[in-house]
């Protein structure tokens, strides 16, 4: 595995590199780096361009991620740098966390991946993640409150993802309750938070985030509408290890604005970022569907539904929520 990763760092310019180049850094031969290339053609989904007289190059040039273009972006934005752990592929980047975080690892410990290979969005969906292609974030929080003081992150960590959006100019991205993040109806990022903890406290938070900056071909098997940064118009996007930075900054400030404030101090920003509001929905859960305007969040972070009976209320873990009209895009 150390001689594909050796290859796809000497590759990810997008440049040709010669068979010879490339057998003598591994110290093995033209036929032993045509096939370690055929390895990371099937094991990475990596595409291999081979021209005879110029040799080998990845049909499209990489931004992997580096440690010390990490902490060089915390640097610069003058925070202290959490523990970084970098992984090429991994099952889950939440997965690793919360079993890191069950033998004390340290709160604020980010985890990054090129490539996941059973990462989730909610409901248990799978989350699309091809080799460097975006970002594919993890964070471990942990709390003195109570598993259920802290439910409120799932919706506040959304915002994160919106005010790192606005610095990069994108402006038309929105939030669909609890905390995806939309543009022009399709899904540009989603969130999931995994709670642990005794029912008084202390608890423990992991923050997951995909965000995709560039899906291309691979986007094909997602079963939902999608975006990725590199659609979106006038969008000035950070490279991956600042933009994972970035994110770090701002899931830090919203957390602690969170346990000053709570729910109450983000309402007034969610409702400026839903894509729903005022609008007809259908709320939907396993036996029952109910139609309404969507009329906000509550402090609590329930969905405010006006119905025919009245405004109900419904909470993220029982119900999922839909459009009732295809255009949500923001004006």
């Amino acid at each position: 595995m150390a001689e594909e990763i050796l290859l796809i760092n000497k590759m990810a310019d997008g440049r040709f590199h010669s068979g010879q180049e490339l057998g003598e850094m591994l110290g093995i031969s033209r036929a032993g780096v045509w096939k370690k290339l055929q390895k990371i053609k099937d094991k990475y989904g990596l595409q291999v361009d081979a021209v005879k007289g110029r040799g080998y190059r990845l049909q499209e040039p990489l931004d992997l991620l580096d440690r010390d273009s990490i902490e060089k972006v915390f640097s610069q934005l003058g925070i202290e740098p959490p523990p970084v752990e970098l992984h090429t592929t991994i099952d889950s980047t939440n997965a690793w966390l919360m079993q890191k975080a069950a033998l004390g690892i340290k709160s604020g410990t980010v985890c990054l991946a090129e490539q996941q290979t059973g990462g989730k969005g909610r409901h248990g969906r799978q989350w699309v993640s091809p080799f460097g292609r975006n970002l594919y974030y993890s964070m471990l929080l942990r709390f003195d409150l109570a598993p259920a003081q802290v439910a409120g992150l799932s919706l506040t960590s959304a915002i994160a993802v919106l005010r790192l959006l606005r610095q990069m100019n994108c402006h038309q991205a929105g939030l669909k309750w609890p905390n995806d993040v939309l543009w022009q109806g399709r899904k540009l990022a989603g969130l999931l938070l995994q709670v642990s903890g005794e029912s008084s406290g202390p608890s423990q938070v992991v923050i997951g985030v995909g965000l995709n900056l560039g899906m291309g071909q691979y986007g094909e098997g997602i079963d939902q509408p999608w975006a990725d940064l590199r659609q979106i118009p006038h969008v000035q996007p950070f490279n991956r290890n600042e933009l994972a930075a970035r994110l770090t900054a701002h899931l830090r400030d919203v957390a602690e604005q969170y346990l000053q404030q709570g729910l109450a101090g983000f309402t007034d920003e969610w409702h400026e970022y839903d894509l729903y509001l005022g609008k007809q929905v259908v709320i939907s859960s396993a036996s029952n569907m109910h139609t309404g305007i969507h009329m906000g969040i509550d402090e609590t972070g329930g969905i405010r539904i006006e119905t025919e009976g009245g405004i109900r209320t419904f909470h993220a873990g029982e119900v999922s929520l839909r459009g009732n009209q295809n255009d949500v895009s923001r004006s």
